[in-house]
């Protein structure tokens, strides 16, 4: 289900995954494939890892790389969920045909 608020964003980013919701900024982003696909794949990351878990690791992820790189935007960029969804943002079957644990490869 696609929701539209803009009392999530920051900055420049338009569009989340709270599971089981992909929320957008604005209503004419509901029809960008590329931001739903990429919010797409992070749904079934957030769903193989039983929601919680993918909270808990996208945090310690960030704040270690945020360590490494001493830049919060390139500690986000480097997360493995989301080097996995930018990776293959543009494959739109990629969320029904991705692996398992397939961001692990993104490590």
């Amino acid at each position: 289900m696609i929701l539209v608020s803009r009392l999530f964003f920051v900055k420049n980013y338009v569009g989340l995954t709270l599971w089981p919701f992909i929320i957008v900024k604005d209503a004419t982003l509901k029809n960008d494939t590329v931001l739903i696909n990429h919010e797409k794949i992070h749904l079934k990351q957030q769903l193989e890892l039983l929601v919680v878990f993918f909270y808990v690791f996208y945090l310690v992820e960030w704040c270690v790389r945020c360590i490494c790189y001493v830049d919060s935007y390139k500690a986000y960029k480097n997360i493995s969920f989301e080097r996995e969804a930018y990776a293959n943002e543009r494959n739109l079957n990629y969320p029904s045909a991705r692996s398992a644990f397939s961001f692990i490869k993104y490590l």
